[in-house]
């Protein structure tokens, strides 16, 4: 019998020539690729070792191949100290003169992106960086990672100098030598940099598993909404049900809702431990409060099962959630009104201390109705199948048939304060918070403040597996199809009794990774709160889809009036940017907004392009149905583009928030021709001082630039390869509403973008038709992402046959008008003009999927 075959040991064998081909030298000093010497005063303790294949990977044999095959391109870096520490830096050695683009974490859980020119521009826990190097046509990587028990991360140091920053998180865990804690990777070309560097760490820490390997949810190309920002805590049965149906009336039925923060069953210290926390509203009041069971809150435990169906319905005020949030936020103010005059020395403080008496009692006034709003009759516990969540989701889905997920927020230890000790039967305790010290200089955060206050319920990482089981296997039952996860990073606050912050990491991710499995299909999650590379590196085995900007803020919490409008850049950058190496491992979600937001159009065209699902955050009765019907199917489908939107070439090296003059460019793929968005982000950007993002007014004003057909990476599509070889294109401005020619040797197109908007560029080869015609499908004009309701496109001698899926205006160019048009067979009119634009009207035919056969013969 023939021994059985060892992928890994034939990936040794391949391609010899190419791994015998050297790109990195250090000597004296000096760190040189491809002959051309990059990093200078390379300390004598630093070592270099070239990359080689895990044998022991689990990868598929294609992507061992792949990786093997350009194996020459990367390494290791390593240190040795003469004292074991848990906490180490080293300088991997300095550059200046030399454009970087980087990702760093401005808070413990998000990330964004930072130029420079020398290593001191870095920023404190920089998760990796690239540098330009046009002196040999090539793209240069340092990618901090894990060995062992330890994780790094990058920071500036003097005259130029990259330190790199090992840390266990533990004092009980220590060492003082690393063979490999940062991987270095070279490229000519910068997406194939990520995806070859990244593809190198998956198969060398055999911990993560790459987006590739994964199935994503099935969300992903729906349209949804989430209770947060429409109700925050006050979420309770009887306002998703009319948020639901809000939009159901409205044409763009929600295929998945999220029940964000404020269902579960929480409460603080010093509460009654077997009763709920009552009358909170916003999002800092419970971020001390603990899980004190793992089912719903009592809000939805109560429900009972068709209390929502029938005609004697309890009534709803949708006004009702947005009054208690308005409330709650005067009283918020008031708190910190007195904490500024505590600060400032102020004595007596009774003034302060009556108004927020006054308010408390007018909260708690408002919130008296509570009980009949939420579709009870106070008898849950009868029947357990007719009450509770479980109720609930069969009649949500009872009543709008096309709800096909409905998934709860919950943080990553149960509640932002974790489990309160004693209340289940799992061994927990409160761990005490440790910030490490990378995270002191980020921004000042209200919820890393509550948390370090009131430490962590941790449970014992050794029953992380029935951890999360306990809550999943209830939410399986009661129709709960996925989670989102948040608040993922307070792991590495709490791991100083735990083995150290890789280690408690590994436990609770393999115990979400399992639970996962069993109960939600394996892909039922959304990953937030997350953008650090130890969850990337350790936490995403399963995971296949995550948040890659921070939260959307409808307003400047710090009281800026402008950061209505220059926050929705900021987020725009931190989503574009993170999804070049997000974009490796998860799904980039964009978040969701708010359709009637003064910004909403600016984040509805990004949406559009953006390649992953669209939802919506919108308040109860504050709906824009006509700029949702631009993004959504009226069967709550969307024309997603085939895959993630990433910043063009000539945006990573620069700072489109504040220098005063870029563009952000983003570009993907349709299947039948390619998009860029330009989006003037203008107007606020991290300080480094200052440790936060403020705004520079003196950048919210039009910005001019270019947009070209080769800023769209045709290469990195095998299907969209084809169509970067055209001869000729057509260009359709979405938002102009016009259409332009381009070759590949075409001049730029120039373009002003104004403050808070931006253009959509659709590049659709040209076909020729017989001897004289030439044709090429835009789409259909109504909806934001015209190219992504062409469905299916086939050329014959002289005609084009397409699918198109949506209602509405269909656009095409034809140089002349069409002998015919024939939509589902039946011959239709058509107009023609000069400037080429075919147009025809197609229907929504439900029957069909929405679905239309359209044949235009020249």
């Amino acid at each position: 019998m023939a021994p059985p075959n060892n992928p890994a040991s034939s990936v040794f064998n391949l391609l010899h020539s190419n791994s015998l081909e050297k790109n990195f030298t250090l000597s004296n000093g000096k760190f040189s690729v491809k002959g051309f010497p990059l990093l200078h005063d390379v300390p004598s303790n630093v070592t270099f070792t070239p990359f080689s294949v895990n044998s022991e990977s689990d990868a598929p044999l294609p992507l061992l191949e792949r990786v093997q095959s350009l194996s020459h391109r990367g390494g290791f870096l390593g240190f040795t100290k003469t004292e074991p520490s848990d906490k180490m830096t080293n300088s991997l050695g300095r550059f200046t003169d030399r454009n970087f683009l980087s990702i760093f974490r401005f808070k413990t859980w998000w990330s964004t992106q930072w130029v420079g020119t020398s290593g001191s521009d870095l920023q404190l826990e920089t998760q990796w960086v690239v540098l330009d190097v046009p002196e040999i046509n090539s793209y240069f990587m340092i990618i901090p990672i894990i060995e062992g028990s330890f994780r790094s991360a990058l920071w500036p140091g003097q005259d130029g100098h990259v330190m790199i920053f090992a840390e266990s998180g533990s004092t009980q865990v220590k060492s003082s030598s690393f063979n490999s804690i940062a991987y270095v990777h070279v490229s000519d070309n910068p997406f194939n940099l990520m995806k070859e560097a990244f593809s190198a760490l998956r198969v060398h820490l055999n911990t993560f598993k790459l987006l590739e390997e994964k199935n994503t949810p099935s969300l992903v190309d729906k349209f949804g909404w989430c209770t947060w920002d429409a109700m925050y805590l006050t979420v309770e049965p009887s306002g998703v049900w009319q948020g639901v149906k809000e939009f159901s009336e409205g044409g763009v039925p929600a295929r998945f809702i999220i029940i964000d923060d404020g269902w579960q069953s929480i409460n603080f210290d010093s509460d009654n431990p077997h009763e709920d926390a009552k009358n909170l509203v916003l999002g800092g009041e419970q971020m001390t409060g603990r899980l004190h069971r793992f089912d719903e809150g009592e809000k939805f435990r109560k429900y009972k099962g068709g209390s929502l169906l029938g005609p004697n319905a309890p009534k709803f005020n949708p006004q009702r959630p947005k009054m208690l949030i308005t409330k709650a936020i005067e009283l918020e103010r008031a708190i910190k009104a007195r904490n500024r005059a505590v600060q400032s020395g102020v004595t007596d403080l009774s003034d302060f201390d009556s108004k927020i008496e006054i308010l408390k009692k007018e909260l708690d006034d408002m919130f008296g109705g509570e009980e009949e709003s939420s579709g009870s009759d106070g008898g849950y516990g009868k029947d357990a199948d007719d009450y509770g969540l479980q109720a609930f989701t069969r009649d949500l889905r009872s009543k709008f048939k096309g709800l096909d997920d409905i998934w709860v927020w919950h943080a990553l230890c149960g509640a932002w304060g974790g489990v309160r000790p004693g209340a289940t039967d799992l061994n927990c305790k409160v761990a005490p918070c440790n910030v490490s010290s990378g995270l002191r200089g980020t921004m000042p955060d209200l919820a890393v403040d509550k948390i370090v206050e009131a430490g962590i319920g941790l449970v014992h990482p050794s029953q992380a597996t029935e951890f999360y089981d306990s809550m999943y296997s209830h939410l399986a039952k009661s129709g709960i199809t996925g989670v989102k996860v948040d608040v993922i990073h307070t792991l590495e606050y709490v791991s100083e009794e735990y083995g150290g912050r890789v280690e408690l990491a590994k436990a609770y991710y393999d115990g979400l990774t399992k639970s996962l499995s069993k109960n939600f299909k394996g892909t039922g999650i959304i990953s937030s709160m997350q953008q650090a590379n130890d969850f990337f590196f350790l936490g995403t085995k399963q995971v296949a889809m995550g948040r890659v900007g921070d939260d959307f803020w409808f307003q400047d919490p710090n009281g800026d009036p402008n950061g209505v409008f220059w926050l929705q850049g900021v987020h725009m950058i931190h989503c574009s940017y993170n999804s070049l190496w997000m974009g490796q491992i998860i799904q980039p979600d964009w978040d969701m907004f708010q359709s009637d937001h003064v910004c909403a159009k600016y984040h509805a065209g990004s949406r559009a392009i953006c390649g992953g699902p669209v939802y919506l955050s919108d308040s109860l009765g504050c709906h824009d149905f006509d700029l949702i019907k631009k993004l959504v199917y009226p069967d709550g489908t969307i024309p997603k583009c085939q895959r993630y939107a990433l910043p063009t070439r000539d945006c990573l090296f620069v700072n489109p928030l504040f220098d005063n003059k870029s563009i952000l460019k983003i570009w993907n793929f349709n299947k039948y021709g390619g998009v860029i968005g330009a989006f003037n982000c203008q107007g606020a950007g991290w300080d480094p001082k200052e440790r936060r993002i403020l705004g520079y007014s003196q950048c919210y004003k039009p910005v001019s630039g270019t947009v070209h057909v080769k800023d769209i990476e045709w290469d990195q599509s095998v299907e969209a390869a084809e169509m970067g070889d055209a001869e000729e294109y057509v260009v359709y401005l979405d938002q102009a509403e016009k259409l332009l020619f381009a070759i590949s040797k075409s001049d730029p197109i120039q373009v002003t973008i104004q403050p808070s908007t931006f253009e959509l560029f659709f590049f659709v080869p040209i076909k020729k038709l017989g001897p004289v015609a030439k044709f090429a499908p835009i789409g259909l004009t109504n909806m934001f992402n015209s190219g992504g309701t062409i469905q299916e496109l086939d050329y014959e001698e002289a005609a084009a046959k397409i699918k198109v899926k949506g209602g509405g205006n269909f656009l095409a160019y034809a140089n002349g008008p069409p002998k015919s048009c024939l939509v589902n067979g039946a011959e239709v009119t058509f107009e023609w003009s000069n400037d080429g634009k075919l147009m025809l009207n197609v229907p929504w035919i439900e029957e069909a999927g929405g679905i239309s056969h359209v044949v235009i013969a020249f």
